[in-house]
This record gives C-alpha cells, structure tokens and sequence, in this order.
C-alpha cells in the first residue's frame, strides 16, 4: 500500500495538481488489479516481440494516476529507459490542440463556427471543386465546378472541408495533392495554407467527412485573428500556463535530443514516400494539424482540462458547455455528410470538433457512450470517458503497427474496468 501511495504522490508531482473536485468521485467503473496486470503483461509482450522499444501508459481517474508505467527503452540505438520526460512525435493529437485554440476564439466572440474561411483567408473565395468526367473519347478530365457554399470554421473543426490528405491512387484531385508535398513543407504557416488555397477540394464543402490539412487550416486562420505564430498564440493561452513546457514543434535545445522516442529502425515510414519526421532539426511549419511534439505528462495536463470541463488547477480554459459541444456529434444521420472510405473514427463514433466521439457500442463490447479521443500517425493515443471521470494516454512510436495495438490496449483497459 505504501509504494502505491508513494507512485501516486510522485505522478501528482509530475503531472501537477489536477482540476477534479469535490463532486467528481462518482458512481463509476474502476480498474481492477488483475485487469491492469494483463495490460502491462500486453505492452512487455509487444516489446519482446521487437514492435517498438518502449511505451508509457498512463491512466488517471477522478484526477488522480491510478496506472502509470514506463516500458523499455526510448531508442534501441541508445538502450536509455523510457522515462515520463521522454519526448514523443504526437502527429495527430495535434489536432484537438489546435482546436481548443480556435474554440477560445470563438468563445471571446472573434471567431464563430459558420464564419466562411475566406474571411480570413482571401484565397479560399476562389476555390473550386475537383471533379472527374469522362468524355465522349473515353478519357478522364478533371473539370473545376464552382463551390455550392463557402468551406466555414465548422468544416475545418469537423473535416467536412473537402481538404484531404494526398496519396496516389486515389483520384485526381488527391493526386494533385500528393505531388504537392505537402508533408515535406518547410512554408510558414501563411505560404503552405496559400498553397492549399491554389488546389482544388475533393468534395464540395459539408458533404462528406474526409480526414486532411482542415486543421493546418485552422491553424492559420488562428494565427490571422491572434496576429501571432500559432505556437505564440499557444503557449500564452495554453501551453504556459498549462504547464506544457515540452510542446512545441521541433526540439530546439540539443541537450534534449537524448530524449527523443524513436519507432524500431525497419518501422520509421508513415507511407512509402514519407519517413517519421526528424524533430531535431528546425521547420517554418507549425502544422497545426500534426507538426507537435511532446511528453506524456504535458499531454495529461491538456486531457484533465478537458475532463474537468475546460479547468485545470483553479484557472479555466473553456466554458463546460463548449467542450460539450466539442464532444458532441456533428456528422450524425441529421447532416447527410457521408464518411470516406477511410472512415477513421470506425462505425461505432461520430466526430466532434477536434475529436472521435462515440455514438453506439460496438458489438462484443460495453464501452462508454460519449467518450472521445483521437490518436497519432506515429502510434500515440488518448481518451476521454466522462462516464467514468477517466482518461488514458499511450505514447509510443511504431507507425505501421499503431491500429492494432491501439484496438487490443482500448480492450484490455476496458475490460479491466469490467466492461
């Protein structure tokens, strides 16, 4: 009892005094010994294996870690131990950062959800829609159609822009994409969204849920309304002081390149042209949508405030009501917006303004409604369950083998929790 008393007065110390108060302790499912021990025995396993050098877990419940463990190594090359001040590519668990920034806007009255992005962006008032059509001959044109209403905020937030993510095979209009580079930018935020701006949508505005550069978007469309850097405006709402000190979106002090999480050398490449991205050396582009870096204990600080309702240590962030909306489903059967064939969230979930959120229990499971959470390209995830006054993150760098340890973790903390 004593060294379980001792491990969670060490992770208050790290994490920093949390947001839950008196209230919060209420009916909800708690995570059992046994249940934690196959976790662990899980994440040993895959290491073993040779999937990734190392991990670290952490679970924290009514404000307070009640799972933390580091798990091997940061870097085979290194042999140095995974430790809480391990740095770690966070891709896509940029995103509901950035939109917690937005959300502020919108809350001070200098940014609303249905605001046309040309408002802030000029060149989107003449974007077009990329249309494949066949002609008499037999051969495919790609033919520009006139927008039916203006890409908004809210199509950003929710990704129903029609700006999607490039890859070959995929159409025209995402092969344009492609053969952009986009990934590979080293443009100013304001450069790489002028970018944007010169190529055609793959789906006319509002019509489809199609995961791209919408939050990269976003985050200049902050930088325009704050007139500062996305990473200024950041770290004085935020990131300061949240106590995020690590985020950022390169590391620019050599002393902690030792730090840095690394996938297994045969495991380094997002796709077939694009390797994990170096975050030792310096880039231009705040990508708001998957350009941060950070430890676990900066990301927890971020996830309480979140479950606390927009509050973390007696300063609020956001209203209640606005994570809610964040939480809440704005692509259900009542909008008509169709899912691309990639539909990441998984038929149990809806998606949010930042986030997946769950809207039906998947088969063989009892997994809470409203949770919701997102998850990184290099492997990291976290989630929220306000049901259970919970939230998890898993930080770790393996690419290739990310949705299946992310699946198969998700189970076991459930089950644990008896569910």
């Amino acid at each position: 009892m004593f060294g379980r008393r001792a491990l969670v007065a060490a992770l208050v110390l790290l994490f920093g005094v949390v947001g839950a108060k008196a209230g919060s302790e209420r009916a909800a499912h708690n995570l059992s010994p046994e249940g934690l021990a196959r976790v662990s025995d899980y994440i040993r396993k895959e290491i073993a294996a040779g999937t990734f050098p190392g991990a670290i877990l952490l679970l924290q419940q009514h404000g307070k870690p009640v799972y933390y463990q580091n798990f091997g190594v940061r870097d085979v090359a290194t042999e140095l131990s995974m430790s809480a001040d391990t740095i770690f590519r966070l891709y896509s668990m940029s995103k509901p950062v950035t939109s917690v920034m937005a959300m502020m806007l919108v809350e001070e009255g200098r940014l609303t959800l249905d605001d046309p992005v040309a408002k802030y962006i000029p060149a989107f008032g003449g974007m077009k829609v990329g249309v494949e059509r066949k002609a008499e001959d037999g051969k495919v044109a790609l033919v520009l159609e006139p927008v039916n209403r203006p890409v908004t905020i809210k199509d950003l937030m929710r990704h129903t822009s029609g700006l999607p993510y490039g890859y070959q095979g995929g159409g025209a209009v995402r092969e344009l994409y492609a053969d952009a580079n986009l990934f590979n930018s080293e443009l100013t935020n304001a450069d790489f969204v002028a970018k944007i701006a010169a190529l055609p949508l793959v789906e006319q505005p509002g019509t489809v849920w199609d995961y791209g550069f919408s939050t990269d978007v976003l985050g200049r469309v902050i930088e325009v309304i704050s007139g500062k850097t996305l990473l200024q405006f950041e770290k004085e709402r935020l990131l300061d002081p949240l106590g995020m000190t690590e985020t950022a979106f390169f590391i620019a002090d050599s002393a902690k390149f030792p730090r840095i999480a690394e996938p297994m050398p045969g495991d380094r490449n997002i796709n077939p042209t694009t390797q994990v991205r170096d975050i030792k050396r310096p880039t231009r582009w705040e990508s708001g949508g998957g350009g941060m870096v950070g430890t676990i204990g900066d990301y927890a600080r971020f996830a309480q405030m979140l479950l606390s309702g927009g509050t973390y240590d007696g300063r609020r962030y956001l209203k209640p009501e606005t994570i809610a909306l964040m939480a809440s489903d704005h692509i259900g059967p009542e909008t008509k917006i169709a899912r691309d064939q990639n539909y990441y969230p998984g038929g149990s979930s809806g998606f949010g303004l930042g986030f997946a959120v769950r809207t039906s229990v998947p088969p063989g499971t009892a997994w809470p409604l409203g949770e919701y959470r997102w998850d990184g390209v290099g492997g990291t995830f976290f989630f929220i369950d306000p049901e259970d006054d919970l939230f998890g993150i898993f930080m770790v760098q393996t690419p290739t083998q990310r949705g299946r340890i992310q699946l198969a973790l998700k189970t076991l903390i459930y089950q644990a929790m008896g569910r």
